[in-house]
């Protein structure tokens, strides 16, 4: 059976027996944060079991996923809270992790998002399984902060058990390649089977990332259709009905289509995100300063009447990924567009300084700005700091730019003041394949 994991101590149970010590050394974490002296649970066992992490709030939750996994016969620990499951992955690594969505102090997108911030656990899959929240918005949201999959209970579980499976057998072929790389030098022959093995493993994933592009590409259009249809319908009931309805029942449609428009503009940007994560690097000479200016020529082409100062710095190119990059800066831009919106004369400013002896680029305004308590936030997906009815938005646009920076090399962040405008950093390494 599992036992639960608390903060004094972490037992794994792998078909009812008890597992060695991971890494020789205990697993649990007490309340101050020390580990113990000894305990039982093992990353590398004799027989290679794995690990796989369920978390969840509620001890029976925890003892029904028992129940479907067991029969893996891998190495199955339990958290309590999302605090305690960061707490081993800091030390340990799990094939897969299980997470509920509604815990209380830390949720699961809050930990997922934790989880993906730290190097050991960057690429660790994470299934989230809750029963809290069957809206599609909050699945996207689980997509978003890096999630395989999100899973809304009650499920199957033998649906639940094929798909941990895979990442079990996922992690034992990692494994073995980590096993085989340490016998490089041994002979030329294992040099050459673990090349077989890596272009056998290449192409599995090149086939798996293919069938994630074509899912991907299913989901959209499954989501975009009947959001297509409300808003199709509401129009047809406005217009067949209009003079028979009264101000509420018009008022109460023009939300339903806004609603809806809202939710495929969300889509889509959430698509997006997730291509510019995958997008292959090509790398070129940009014209900051001549793309600046375009994009802007564009903005003021589509709203004419309105009074804007530009100035670009000229001359300012960069190597880099040019069509990434376009996207950054026009995110960057329509963000400065859109919170300059309500100045009676917008100002928009592109250029270079040195900060720390390292040249930086920004795009500054004189609008709605920010408070910098909340800096942190900015660029977080679906995180805003200011209300949809103030200016509209998906909270996508700056996690796309931070991803397309990082993926640069470099780094981007913001200062502002509430009604004083805002002004956004971004700086170019390598880029990164």
């Amino acid at each position: 059976m599992v036992v639960p994991v608390t903060d004094g101590q972490a037992v794994g149970r792998s078909g009812g027996q008890a597992v060695g010590r991971l890494d020789d050394q205990a697993v649990g974490v007490s309340d101050e944060g020390e580990a113990p002296s000894t305990d039982r649970l093992t990353a590398r066992p004799p027989d290679r079991l794995v690990n796989i992490l369920l978390v969840d709030d509620q001890p029976a939750n925890l003892v029904a996923l028992e129940a479907m996994l067991q029969g893996l016969g891998q190495n199955l620990v339990t958290a309590a809270s999302g605090r305690e499951a960061l707490r081993l992955l800091l030390t340990h690594e799990f094939a897969v992790v299980l997470l509920d969505v509604k815990m209380p102090d830390m949720d699961g997108f809050e930990t997922a998002e934790l989880i993906r911030q730290r190097d050991r656990s960057r690429h660790t899959p994470i299934i989230f399984l809750t029963a809290a929240d069957q809206t599609q918005e909050q699945a996207v949201r689980g997509y978003a902060v890096g999630a395989v999959d999100y899973l809304v209970k009650p499920v199957v579980p033998e649906f639940v058990r094929s798909k941990v499976a895979v990442f079990v057998e996922l992690a034992r072929k990692s494994e073995l390649l980590t096993r085989q790389a340490e016998l490089l030098q041994a002979s030329a022959q294992e040099a050459r089977d673990l090349a077989e093995t890596r272009a056998e493993l290449v192409r599995d994933l090149e086939h798996k990332n293919r069938e994630l592009e074509s899912f991907s590409y299913a989901v959209s259009h499954d989501l975009r259709a009947p959001l297509r249809r409300i808003d199709s319908f509401s129009r047809a009931v406005q217009e067949s009905q209009g003079e028979r309805m009264d101000a509420d029942g018009r008022r109460y449609l023009d939300r339903v289509r806004e609603a809806s428009r809202q939710m495929l503009q969300l889509i889509d940007d959430v698509l997006h995100l997730a291509r510019v994560t995958g997008a292959e690097m090509r790398e070129q000479e940009v014209d900051l300063s001549g793309l600046v200016s375009l994009l802007l020529d564009r903005m003021r082409e589509a709203e004419p009447e309105r009074r804007v100062e530009v100035r670009i710095r000229p001359g300012l190119t960069v190597t880099a990924d040019g069509q990434l990059l376009r996207i950054a800066l026009e995110n960057l831009l329509e963000n400065a567009w859109k919170f300059t919106a309500r100045e009676p004369v917008a100002r928009l400013e592109f250029g270079m300084t040195s900060i720390g002896g390292e040249q930086a680029y920004f795009i500054r305004d004189n609008g709605a700005g920010f408070d910098m308590a909340y800096a942190d936030r900015l660029f977080g997906p679906f995180q805003r700091l200011h209300l949809t009815s103030e200016f509209p938005g998906s909270g996508i646009g700056l996690a796309t730019v931070q991803r397309i920076i990082h993926r640069h090399g470099g780094r981007v962040w913001a200062e502002g003041m509430v009604g004083q405008g805002a002004t956004f950093h971004f700086t170019i390494g390598r880029v990164r394949a």
